[in-house]
């Protein structure tokens, strides 16, 4: 798939200084940086922190409770 982009010109001087010190294409390096921001931001996703969160071993669940709250005094959507 092809594309044209605008940059201004001073990202466009550091992209031809960029491709030529490290020997890869001007597109090359477009393509990877894409790849890179996309792989980042592309897709939503959780941190590992809380995808590998297994819980609480000695906290009740949620659902434990229920029976002992109080209805609202007031219906707070009325």
């Amino acid at each position: 798939m092809n594309f044209n982009i605008y940059l201004d010109d001073q990202t466009g001087r550091q992209l031809v200084a960029a491709a030529e010190r490290t020997g890869e294409t001007k597109n090359a390096l477009i393509r990877k940086a894409v790849s890179e921001w996309l792989a980042r931001h592309g897709t939503p996703q959780w941190p590992d922190e809380v995808l590998g969160f297994e819980g609480v071993a000695d906290m009740p669940p949620l659902e434990a409770g229920r029976s002992t709250l109080k209805p609202p005094l007031t219906d707070p959507l009325a």
